[in-house]
């Protein structure tokens, strides 16, 4: 700066700093980074809030004794001043300060105009680069979109059972009667074709002798319309496309279940691959349902009913997606809540560990925490004894009360006769 006294302009002249900065600005060092690397690593220090060595360097050499430096970040003023006694000054000015020199910096830093470009695009992609392979967050990321994949599969082999059945029912009706699962289903579609072929066909890989006998009995005298071998090549394509869906979908569940067993053992112990992976959807990551209290991991997922129940006064919901747990699921309809609210408090735990701790320590936490569950759910199911009776004295007082009930019954025999 030429004149010191910019740092000092009172409030009202703040927004004039910027306008005058490039008559009071000169440009006295420039200290070029050697490599992109370099100058990624000088990034990262400052962005965590350290000093770094190559900044130490540069204002040991060139802050002389009495001079003040103005900074834009208060906090990193703060660390100057603390580890190198360096006076910083750091206000609405030299805000306004900074803001002048970024617009100008073309100007001041005129000889290598060129180079500016090139030295800014090699920082980003090196900053991508960098992100993306240590982003914390990564593998959270191929969970969400495997669970997202995974209900979109759902709903897509849904309505193509749905179609499938309804298609091939105008032909052979009776067939939907005699199978209920929706695979075997669409597999016995696609061997029979026709039903007048159902007689020659070999079902014994899929289907039971009985149920294949019964198959072919039922395709002799059923009622269904005729259909031509064009639209019946059309319903065994939709089966083959059915199957494969179903076959990729099972390839999907088991990479769902190696993945969070990597990423999250706890809590896939404590609530399953499928539960667990839902929540981190939920959630956005794993660091962020760690962040999360018990309180809110209960009615994650349940948000437009609680704010409903608010809105009208109403009582709250006692679980959103931690409704699909196992240990809850079993639950009696009384403990319920009270499991819903304990398994929060351990998910909540769990996660925090998974995300959060320096080692892994496998799923020992999450073991051991599904075991007290299940153990309070099982305890809360047993018929509770009547408090104050103590149970050793529970067989003479049986006793008892039996020689009574014997002699009342020879006292009422005497008064009849």
């Amino acid at each position: 700066l030429y004149t010191n006294s910019i740092l000092r302009i009172d409030q009202k002249n703040v927004k004039k700093i910027k306008i005058f900065c490039f008559f009071s600005i000169k440009l006295v060092k420039f200290k070029r980074f050697d490599t992109p690397l370099v100058a990624r690593d000088y990034y990262l220090q400052q962005k965590e809030g350290n000093l770094a060595k190559l900044l130490k360097k540069v204002l040991k050499k060139q802050i002389s004794e009495g001079e003040e430096l103005a900074v834009g970040d208060t906090k990193l003023g703060n660390i100057i001043k603390e580890k190198l006694n360096i006076p910083c000054v750091s206000n609405a000015a030299t805000t306004e300060l900074m803001r002048g020199i970024r617009s100008h910096i073309d100007s001041l830093l005129d000889e290598h105009k060129d180079e500016l470009a090139n030295m800014r695009l090699a920082l980003a992609h090196s900053l991508g680069r960098y992100q993306v392979k240590f982003n914390p967050d990564k593998i959270d990321t191929m969970i969400i979109q495997g669970i997202s994949l995974l209900d979109d599969l759902d709903k897509e082999l849904n309505n193509y059972i749905m179609r499938c059945r309804e298609w091939y029912g105008w032909h052979f009706p009776e067939l939907s009667k005699i199978i209920s699962d929706p695979i075997l289903y669409v597999k016995t579609v696609r061997a029979i074709g026709i039903k007048q072929n159902a007689i020659n066909i070999d079902m014994s890989e899929f289907l039971s002798p009985d149920l294949e006998a019964k198959i072919k009995s039922e395709a002799e005298i059923s009622m269904g319309t005729m259909i031509s071998d064009s639209d019946m090549n059309c319903i065994q394509y939709l089966c083959e496309q059915i199957l494969d869906l179903s076959d990729y979908r099972a390839q999907l569940s088991q990479y769902l279940k190696e993945r969070m067993a990597t990423l999250a053992p706890n809590l896939t112990a404590l609530l399953g691959e499928l539960v667990g992976a839902r929540l981190i959807s939920h959630a956005g990551s794993l660091v962020t349902l760690a962040k999360y209290p018990a309180s809110t991991v209960q009615i994650l997922g349940a948000e437009k009913a609680l704010f409903r129940a608010l809105k009208t006064k109403k009582d709250t919901p006692k679980y959103g997606l931690i409704y699909h747990a196992q240990i809850v699921g079993q639950a009696s309809t009384k403990m319920k809540g009270k499991m819903a609210r304990k398994l929060s408090a351990k998910v909540s735990l769990a996660s925090r560990i998974d995300a959060l701790a320096d080692e892994s320590k496998g799923a020992s936490m999450g073991i051991e925490a599904r075991a007290y569950l299940e153990r309070v759910s099982r305890q809360g199911q047993e018929p509770r004894r009547i408090s104050g009776v103590s149970t050793k004295h529970d067989k003479y007082r049986f006793k008892r009360f039996a020689a009574h009930d014997k002699k009342f019954a020879f006292y009422s025999w005497i008064i009849s006769n």
